[in-house]
């Protein structure tokens, strides 16, 4: 018997490791002989470089950029020397967690240090590099990033304009002339899991700026300024962000990427999974058992048990889903495409004590699944 072990992490009590490791210890328990293949994944959130890192082999490489108010810190990202692989989380140089709440204002952010990043791994020979734009502090539409690689922005009498959201609306061309040798030498792959286009009711300011520090004023301003941006976008490079689901993605860098990266924006489950060679892995497999702290509504859309049903259900694997609490119905499961779905948590317990014993809840949960089969 084989069974694929590939989980996301349980936030704040297992990392996906963690999980395999008890998964397995439960199995074994009944499985012995069992080939036993543990393949711990993530759709691009917090815990995605260290899921990557195990997969391109890479080093974590550390230097010092701009944060999202042009401060220095440091900031790391993945780089394979092997396979020219560079993986890059914008929110290590560009996130939101790296401000204090009185800092935050979308309006004053930039997305400077990821552009930073990136041209760090291009001279160190990354080749393609995969970008993940979660958690941003930022309403720029990725200029900032641009910046740091080379494009200018223009404003009135051709004045350069400071690449921050308040800038946007006083775009009036880009100058490309000095942009980055190395950048067309690279494949961009931008992991992105939600679909808002670049400005409107549903666009990165009216969806985001609040919670990235932004008044209801600031936000008007900031939505004027994307569509802007986009009409400038639209009139040097003929591409219509607007027209392009996930364009207003973490403050517009997905549609910044675009233009400025030719970027391609894919799920970040998809990605990984790529990294991972995880079909080919599979292939075989008479189980597969997944999880993630909560298996909800949301999980119905791009997030990693997603991943792993879809690829299940081209090899017609069956799958196994062990979370910490689950709220679906019998036919949400069904749709889902969920063979066996549990809940470790054992008896009447705190949300702390539930996380504190999800490792010994895990390993009862699997070794109850390899006897029920």
């Amino acid at each position: 018997m084989k069974i694929v072990i590939a989980p996301d992490k349980f936030k704040g009590s297992l990392s996906g490791f963690e999980f395999c490791d008890a998964v397995e210890e439960g199995l074994k328990h009944v499985f012995n002989e069992a080939k036993i293949v543990k393949m711990p994944l993530a759709d691009g959130g917090d815990g995605t470089i260290d899921v990557v890192k195990h997969y391109i082999h890479g080093d974590k490489i550390t230097i010092t950029v701009n944060d999202p108010l042009f401060r220095p810190i440091s900031a790391s990202y993945l780089y394979a020397t092997e396979t020219h692989i560079a993986y890059i989380e914008m929110a290590e140089a560009s996130g939101l967690k790296l401000l204090d709440d009185a800092d935050r204002n979308c309006m004053n952010t930039t997305t400077f240090g990821t552009g930073e990043l990136i041209a760090d791994a291009l001279e160190r020979g990354a080749q393609e590099i995969i970008l993940g734009i979660g958690g941003s502090a930022t309403n720029d539409g990725g200029m900032g990033m641009a910046n740091a690689l080379g494009y200018r922005f223009k404003g009135d009498f051709s004045k350069d304009l400071e690449p921050i959201g308040s800038s946007l609306d006083k775009v009036k061309s880009i100058d490309a002339s000095e942009v980055h040798p190395l950048l067309a030498n690279a494949k961009f792959k931008i992991a992105c899991d939600v679909s808002n286009p670049f400005y409107g009711e549903n666009g990165a300011a009216k969806i985001y700026g609040a919670q990235k520090g932004a008044s209801t004023e600031e936000i008007e301003i900031l939505d004027k300024g994307l569509k802007n941006f986009a009409k400038v976008a639209l009139d040097t490079y003929d591409i219509n962000l607007q027209k392009i689901k996930g364009a207003g993605a973490a403050g517009g860098i997905g549609g910044g990427a675009i233009i400025f990266l030719r970027g391609e924006l894919t799920s970040g489950i998809d990605l990984v999974k790529e990294l991972a060679h995880f079909d080919e892995a599979i292939a075989d497999a008479d189980w597969i058992i997944t999880g993630e702290g909560q298996l909800d509504e949301q999980t119905l859309s791009g997030k990693t048990i997603n991943g792993v049903v879809t690829s299940a259900q081209k090899h017609k694997i069956p799958v196994a889903a062990l979370c910490g609490s689950v709220s679906i119905s019998i036919e949400q499961q069904e749709n889902f495409g969920l063979d066996y779905v549990n809940s470790i948590v054992k008896g009447i317990s705190t949300l702390p004590e539930a996380m504190a014993s999800s490792y010994t809840n895990l390993v009862n949960a699997s070794y109850n699944f390899a006897k029920l089969i």
